[in-house]
């Protein structure tokens, strides 16, 4: 099992939704955790709870480079790439804005390719290290109404298990969560049954601590099941949505 006791974790998307669950749940347990995110009312807000917390944009390539300057050389433990963002993509609805596209496939998965570029070489200087990549149960299959996030996703999951055959044998461990609907801003006014985040952040944790390789958290378990059976049947559920 993992040990996060004493780890220094970077984390990025942390000071909302699943990722400041999981930054409070990972602080309980003794890690020292540095999260990112853009809002600085909530930044401020983490750092009230004791959290160092940088700003940062990890929609394009100057917001990352910032990042990492600002880390400097500080020894990181885990990496968890969490931070994410939506966009409107539905040619029923109205033509799509490729900025606002551009924006979510950096955020999504340049942003967290290149981090793990600049990190690997430190992480890998580590005992026990762990890079944690959240995509979605979407990576598995998509929805209609969102492709390019659902890209993102897919892409990132791609990236996650080719990444984790590469280090084996290393002191990395490469870990890929796969959430379902959960309740955050990014989810505000879709219907259905969302999962609390501070749930979905106690099951990513646990995969962490366990040493799993993936975190098929809620729903996305049974999602797993369909595709492993049917890969076809998994694509025409969820689809639809």
């Amino acid at each position: 099992m993992m040990r996060i006791d004493g780890k220094t974790v970077l984390l990025t998307g942390g000071s909302a939704g699943i990722g400041r669950e999981l930054a409070r749940q990972m602080k309980a347990g003794g890690a020292q955790v540095i999260v990112t995110g853009r809002n600085r009312e909530r930044l401020d807000f983490m750092r009230a709870e004791g959290f160092e917390a940088l700003e940062a944009d990890l929609s394009n390539p100057a917001g990352v480079e910032a990042l990492l300057a600002e880390l400097g050389g500080r020894e990181i433990d885990i990496l968890v790439n969490n931070a994410g963002q939506g966009v409107d993509h539905d040619f029923r609805e109205a033509q799509p804005d490729m900025a606002a596209a551009d924006d979510c496939i950096h955020a999504n998965l340049n942003a967290p390719i290149r981090l793990i570029v600049a990190l690997l070489p430190r992480l890998k200087t580590r005992p026990e290290a762990a890079i944690v990549n959240v995509t979605s149960g979407l990576a598995i299959a998509p929805r209609a109404g969102g492709p390019v996030y659902c890209a993102t996703k897919a892409g990132l999951r791609s990236y996650t298990m080719a990444l984790r055959k590469q280090l084996e044998g290393t002191s990395v461990h490469v870990i890929e969560a796969l959430p379902p609907v959960v309740e955050t801003q990014m989810t505000a006014g879709r219907g259905g049954n969302k999962m609390k985040p501070e749930e979905c952040a106690r099951q990513i944790l646990q995969a962490i601590l366990n040493d799993r390789d993936e975190a098929n958290v809620g729903m996305v378990k049974l999602l797993r099941m369909v595709e492993s059976i049917s890969p076809a049947l998994a694509r025409k559920v969820m689809i639809r949505f």
